[in-house]
């Protein structure tokens, strides 16, 4: 389940377009009209067991056929798809991550599928499907799965240690402090560099909007004001010693989980997958609780992974995008193909409809001492804030590695490596040929 957001694409792939200045050309109906026989769908997507969720459509579509191709996520499947697309072989739907759609768009990949999927939008967050818009009228895909961003926390320790379970940053700093001054061994959590995502969902819970296009023209806000709270939060907490420097998914970094070193994790709804495998002897000693929260009584969180389902301007152009994209809302919505999603891949489904209860009415067995897991995931889901993303979220996430990553263990500043990242991602902006402001 859990998906890094390691997005990766070459920029000579990113060419000089503006993100309004493509993927009209795929949008509308099927325009080359119907072939004689089934609609045959090529289906690009690395969802384990993605075939066994198309079987139960095409057992009752005969006219649609879909073959799912499987595929490598991330940077390997948005260079493969752009490749494909331009060499006019380009499969008919497609998974992508939320960050790699304007990529996709600006490359002309994805279609215009806002026609098809009138009426779509209000069975997921809002937060959520502004991420399939781009800000725009189009719709450029069907969100599939999404992982709101929690609090997890050892309730056993926090009993010990007489700790408050955070509801604000504020609270959150004072716990750090707490524990650090009862038990110096200990942290209550760790600030990593490791993976952008982490950072990016706790900016866009803050406000931030990284990437904002008006017309042809894009504007950076990594370092606004949203941004900077965040960095010089968690920079704070790693100078004056509250929390942990090191980065996660180390062997290091599981063993401070399963022998309770460290007592929380800021994480999304897939975290039961990963302390299943790195720390497990804690289990049934954890809890979610709601992301803490800037302002006491609001009730907001970020995210941290996700994919969608889009249709390419390739299956318009063959006269395939109605049939593409009827399959792409039943896979996401359809009650039964939700259902076999969260069986077969382990997903955590975007639509709200299908977040609790049905095939989510039991807790992770990582979680059986929280029967209402899912239900308590359901409700932080339903506050998603919205997303900004760009052309060139693959130069943000590697600037923000190698600035951050220094900054954290330098225990130095945080807001100088968010300005670095906003530096070289306007830079790259201007290189390829993308008019910005500011």
């Amino acid at each position: 389940m859990h998906r890094r957001l390691a997005l990766a694409t070459a920029a000579t792939l990113c060419g000089a377009l503006a993100l309004t200045a493509c993927g009209s050309s795929g949008s509308g109906s099927d325009a080359a009209g119907p072939a004689a026989g089934p609609v045959k769908l090529t289906f690009w997507s690395w969802t384990p067991n993605m075939d066994k969720v198309a079987a139960i459509w095409n057992a009752a579509h005969p006219d649609i056929q879909v073959s799912v191709q499987k595929q490598a996520s991330g940077d390997d499947l948005v260079t493969k798809t752009i490749t494909a697309a331009k060499a006019g072989n380009a499969p008919d739907l497609l998974q992508a991550e939320y960050q790699a759609l304007p990529t996709l768009v600006s490359n002309d990949v994805l279609a215009d599928i806002a026609k098809q999927t009138a009426g779509t939008k209000d069975r997921f967050a809002a937060g959520v499907w502004q991420q399939v818009t781009l800000g725009s009228d189009a719709v450029y895909a069907v969100p599939e799965d999404t992982a709101p961003l929690a609090l997890y926390y050892r309730q056993d320790l926090f009993q010990q240690y007489g700790l408050k379970v955070p509801t604000t940053w504020a609270e959150f700093a004072d716990a750090a402090r707490q524990l650090k001054q009862k038990d110096p061994a200990k942290a209550l959590t760790t600030f990593s560099a490791n993976d952008s995502g982490l950072f990016a969902g706790l900016a866009q819970q803050a406000g931030a909007k990284w990437w904002t296009s008006s017309g042809e023209t894009w504007k950076v806000g990594i370092d606004d004001a949203a941004g900077k709270k965040v960095a010089d939060f968690w920079g704070g907490l790693v100078k004056e010693g509250a929390i942990d420097n090191q980065p996660m998914y180390t062997p290091a970094w599981s063993k401070a989980l399963n022998d309770g070193s460290q007592i929380a994790w800021v994480s999304a709804v897939w975290a039961p997958g990963v302390f299943t495998s790195s720390a497990p002897d804690t289990k049934g000693k954890w809890a979610i609780a709601p992301l803490p929260q800037w302002n006491a009584g609001e009730s907001v969180t970020g995210s941290w992974g996700g994919s969608t389902t889009g249709v390419t301007t390739g299956a318009a152009k063959a006269g395939h995008a109605d049939a593409a994209a009827q399959f792409a809302t039943w896979l996401n919505t359809d009650p039964e193909a939700v259902a076999a999603l969260v069986k077969e891949a382990g997903i955590y489904p975007a639509a709200t409809a299908a977040q609790s209860g049905g095939a989510l009415a039991a807790a992770p067995e990582f979680f059986a001492n929280q029967p209402d897991f899912y239900t308590q995931a359901a409700a932080i889901a339903k506050n998603t804030a919205p997303a900004a993303w760009g052309p060139n979220v693959n130069v943000a996430y590697s600037t923000f590695k190698d600035a951050f990553g220094k900054a954290a263990q330098e225990k130095g500043d945080f807001s100088a490596a968010l300005t670095a990242m906003q530096q070289a991602t306007v830079a790259d902006l201007k290189k390829n040929g993308f008019k910005t402001e500011g």
